[in-house]
This record gives C-alpha cells, structure tokens and sequence, in this order.
C-alpha cells in the first residue's frame, strides 16, 4: 500500500509500504476513505515528539471501512463505515473504567501515528478496535465525521468540559485554528454571554465569526480590556504557543479557569507573581474521546454545525501538497485539510 513515511524532523514521503495485517485478536484493519492533517502532525515533522522513530507512518484520524477483524473483535464486521478514533482503548485497564482512554495503560492511549503507524495511508491497523471506534451513520457526510475522529472531542473535552463553560460565561478562545473554532462551536451550546476569539490572523479572526464567536480580534485592546476589567471566566489556550498561554493568565479572572487544548512544542512561563492571589484554576489534557458518541448525536441531528471546518480537500496521494498548505494555514485560509481515497 500507499502511505505517508515520516524520516526524521523535517522529512516526510509518500511512500510503498507493507500492508497492515491482524497482529493481535482484538485488531481491525481499515481501508481509510478520509484522513486529515493535524497540527500535532507538524510538531512531529519539527521533530517535538522525539518518541515518534523514523518509519512511522502519520496520521492519528480517519474514517473508512472495517476489512478485516480479529477474533475477539464483537462489535465490527467487514464492510461496517467507522470513525477511528484518535486515541485507542483497552478498555480493561483502570483509567479505561474511569472513561480516561487517553490516559490507558494497556498499551492504548494516542499511539496511531505516534507509537504506530497512523491513518495518513491506504490502509491502518486498528488495536483495541471495539473500543477504539464508533460505527458512521450512512447520512453523516465523511467532512464532519472525521472531525469526530480528534477535533470536535478535544474541543470539549479539553476545553468546554474541562473549562467548566455555562450559561452567562464570558469565554475566550486564543488561537483560532480547527480546534479553537471547534471550541467555539460547542462553547455556544452553553449558552455563555459572549464567546471572543484571539488569533494574528486575518484569515482565522473571519473563520471565528462565522463559527458564532461574538468578537473576533488580534490581540491588544480586547485582553487589555478584560486585564484592565472584569476579566473572562473561561479562557480556553488553543495556540500552543507559550505566548498564547501568557494572553490566557492576562484574560482570565479572579476566580476564573485556563483550559490549555494547545500541544506546547517548547516550555511556556507560569507567572504565579502575578497569579497566586487570583484562584485561578488552571487544566490540562490528553483528549479521551470519551464524548464522540455524544458528539456524534448532535452532529446527526443537526444541533452542531462544523462543515466550515473543513476548507481544502486533496486526494489521498496528494498528501505532502496537504501537508504544505497546512502548514501555512495562517495565509492560506487552511483550517483542517481532508485527504480522501480516489
């Protein structure tokens, strides 16, 4: 098969690979139909995840359809439609029971495209795979389920949920990228006083709005504002820029809460001079995807809009044009970047 072979930081190729097979009974393999670029796929090809060894193939989301199952596998048969979901789960051990399965420790957690070889390819191995995927209604469109796969759940969870978002909230969102829309998207369910998104770009400050944030703006008079004021009750970290995390403490409130979504790829300054006296309360998260079947449900019933997410598609063998125009997606209006099987 096809795939996308990461070489070391900086290099990546479309490359001939071995097809992936059954290794383990609760395995599935999955022809891929749909992947996507995310950023942690870029801080890998800047060599930030070191763990990540040349030969890996990249990609963590994915729709597609079941081929192949092992024998333990009860949920799945060939030819079901699936989501893959970004992180695996064992589903026995004890933070699988406690819904955590980014934090499994029966040798789940986010391995696909990290620990082993990912979606951006003809074909994946998924382990764990009743656990580790969410069978696709037919009408959903692939554009928003593979939204499913990372985007929309670290939105919540990470950020919504761990942010502790209600009704009345003043909610900043820094950093207007895919995940920091998805945030604003959900934030609005929870029926918050006004939702505003920070970024640099011209681009993504457009994107915000039309995802329903209230005020979209560089950063400069809207954070000096709320420095200066009240302050927000929620300030979601979306950038993963140690900047961005400097804007968060300079937003929030007393008493107020910092959800950290962004994946940091150098270390960020935790002014606690400034801090201590603010009850602050400051999270952090490796998404779980606990929330799909949720998420999915308000996908499917037309409560949740996020097709604008997805701005360019490319065929799946146009993968490295994917990744250049991702990778510049503060000029290039790029939000996520579907590759789709031809």
């Amino acid at each position: 098969m096809r795939a996308l072979v990461y070489h070391g930081p900086g290099r990546i190729s479309w490359d001939t690979v071995t097809d992936p097979a059954i290794e383990d009974p609760a395995d599935a393999v999955v022809h891929v139909g749909t992947a996507t670029v995310c950023g942690t796929d870029l801080h890998i090809l800047r060599g930030d995840l070191p763990e990540v060894k040349a030969g890996t193939v990249l990609g963590h989301e994915a729709v597609g359809e079941v081929v192949e199952v092992g024998r333990d596998v009860h949920h799945l048969r060939p030819g079901n439609q699936v989501i893959v979901s970004s992180v695996s789960a064992c589903g026995r051990c004890r933070p699988c029971h406690d819904r955590m399965f980014g934090q499994c420790c029966g040798g789940g957690g986010w391995i696909l495209g990290n620990l082993l070889d990912g979606t951006q390819a003809e074909f994946v191995r998924v382990p764990f795979a009743d656990h580790s995927t969410h069978r696709l209604p037919p009408a959903l469109p692939l554009d928003d389920a593979v939204l499913l796969a990372e985007v929309l759940p670290t939105a919540y969870e990470v950020g919504v949920r761990n942010g502790e978002v209600g009704p009345g909230d003043t909610v900043v969102v820094v950093g207007a990228g895919p995940v920091g829309l998805a945030t604003v998207a959900i934030a609005r369910l929870y029926s918050p006083r006004r939702v505003i998104a920070v970024d640099l770009s011209t681009a993504r400050l457009e994107a915000a709005v039309r995802m329903g944030a209230d005020a979209a703006e560089v950063p400069g008079r809207m954070i000096a504002e709320l420095y200066d004021g009240p302050g927000a009750d929620v300030v979601v970290e979306a950038s993963g820029e140690p900047e961005g995390f400097v804007l968060c403490t300079r937003a929030v409130r007393t008493g107020g809460r910092i959800a950290v979504i962004g994946t940091p790829g150098k270390p960020a300054t935790l002014h606690l001079e400034s801090l201590w006296r603010k009850n602050v309360t400051i999270s952090t998260g490796q998404v779980d995807t606990s929330s799909t079947p949720w998420l999915l449900g308000l996908l499917r019933f037309g409560r949740l809009r996020v097709s604008p997410l997805v701005t360019h598609t490319f065929g799946l063998d146009r993968v490295l044009d994917a990744y250049e125009l991702f990778s510049h997606g503060t000029t290039s209006g790029a939000l996520k970047v579907a590759l789709r099987r031809e």
